[in-house]
């Protein structure tokens, strides 16, 4: 077992869920789950290592340890092998190559089926805007905004979900029955408990549905898109409903000029299924995620009163603590500098060029935002898809509804290479770039 294991050679400990890796000789000061020699294992590349008994696969490190010469990694599953000459005592977990990090990152084999949209009812124009005190043209200058829809008095998130998922069902000619799985992103549910996944699943009547809400903010439609890809990938779903979606102008304080304006009510749905296209190189699907937070700068984007921290109290409510507080200027200094980042880093990932992507949709935050992470990245402007003007920031539901328009404009077909990339609340951001 391991003390058969020379001195020096990498070895593996397993930990509960945890697996470290160190040298033979920190075996003392490690106590083991179960042990393995060397004969048990594979190397599935430089950073993933897959055990016979039991097995786990070794992902990339996520935190730091206490044990000298030992890094702790996250399990994860796969189902990918490679033989055992790949392992050798040379080979490091912190040494990843863009060809393992896109394998790692890939969900192939996944389609949008479908997709549709529901905007709230009461349209209203910068125009209409001016008419209550508030500076048109100062909205249109800093923001790119023209007009937005909000909810009336009688609708609220999941009437958004519900509606746009009826059309997005009728477009595919899918019955709810067969609907298996609904997730639905938003930081704005009818209620905290239950979640509006569920609404939906009863207003829809899929009656064998699992449903979930996700809040990611901005990003929780591409945290959403992800994690039902997985689902479906893996063969636990069959049609997964993703909805990003939000009712952002009960949140929104009217008494602040500069942050009313920017938000409209709205859903996105798309609906996913497997693709019946089995290669792998041309199938529809992921090429390569990231999902990623820095919770260092939540209170950047924070609604403070109405969760367990700071109850909707009368004190509160007076200080308007209810409503979304914004600090905008960090806010969009960290949005420029991350949109160009991530998209080099989700190609680099994916083992793709610029060159290689059809149509970007971003998170429709700002366009000034969008312009200056064209020109840093030197995207022409027929390659991004900007609908900002005519709803707002929508938050999650900004990435579905530039599908949808994308799909109603014939700026996508199939085989195009789509980079999604969603930033905010959190802060979260997350990206894709999808195989059309």
């Amino acid at each position: 077992m391991l003390s058969n294991l020379p001195s020096g050679l990498p070895c593996f400990y397993a930990l509960e869920s945890v697996v470290w890796w160190g040298p033979s000789d920190h075996i003392d000061v490690v106590k083991l789950a179960f042990s393995v020699s060397k004969e048990t294992f594979r190397a599935q590349s430089a950073d993933s290592i897959i055990y016979r008994q039991p097995v786990f696969v070794v992902a990339k490190p996520v935190l730091s340890t206490n044990v000298e010469g030992a890094v702790p990694f996250r399990y994860s599953h796969s189902v990918d092998f490679m033989p055992p000459s790949s392992l050798d005592a040379s080979n490091s977990p912190t040494k990843s190559t863009a060809e393992t990090q896109a394998k790692k990152t890939s969900i192939s084999g996944v389609k949008i089926a479908a997709a549709s949209m529901a905007l709230g009812s009461n349209f209203l124009a910068n125009e209409d805007l001016a008419k209550l005190g508030y500076d048109s043209e100062w909205i249109i200058q800093r923001t790119g905004i023209k007009s937005r829809y909000h909810a009336t008095k009688e609708e609220a998130t999941s009437d958004f979900a519900i509606r746009s998922a009826e059309k997005c069902l009728a477009e595919a000619n899918v019955s709810p029955e067969d609907v298996d799985l609904i997730i639905v992103a938003t930081m704005t549910p009818d209620h905290l408990c239950p979640s509006t996944a569920c609404l939906v699943q009863a207003a829809l009547g899929c009656s064998t549905a699992a449903a979930i809400d996700v809040n990611a903010a901005c990003s929780g439609f591409m945290y959403a898109l992800v994690m039902a890809s997985q689902f479906i990938k893996t063969g636990c779903s069959r049609n997964a409903l993703v909805i990003g979606a939000e009712a952002l102008s009960v949140i929104i304080d009217p008494e602040d000029k500069k942050t009313f304006p920017l938000f409209g009510d709205g859903a996105g749905t798309v609906l996913l299924t497997p693709d019946s296209n089995v290669d792998s190189e041309t199938a529809s699907g992921i090429l390569a995620y990231r999902l990623a937070s820095d919770g260092d700068q939540a209170q950047a984007l924070i609604v403070p009163a109405c969760g367990s921290r700071m109850p909707p109290t009368h004190a509160a409510i007076d200080q308007r603590q209810q409503y979304l507080k914004m600090d905008g200027r960090t806010v969009f200094k960290w949005a420029v500098r991350l949109l160009p980042e991530i998209v080099n880093e989700t190609l680099a990932m994916a083992g793709k060029t610029l060159d290689d992507i059809d149509l970007l949709i971003p998170h429709q935050a700002n366009t000034r935002i969008i312009d200056a992470a064209m020109e840093s990245l030197g995207l022409p402007a027929d390659k991004v898809l900007v609908n900002l003007d005519r709803y707002g920031n929508t938050s999650a539901a900004s990435i579905p509804l530039g599908i949808v328009d994308a799909i109603e404009q014939g700026r996508v077909k199939s085989g195009d290479n789509v980079m999604m990339i969603g930033f905010g609340g959190g802060l979260t951001w997350g990206s894709c770039l999808f195989r059309w």
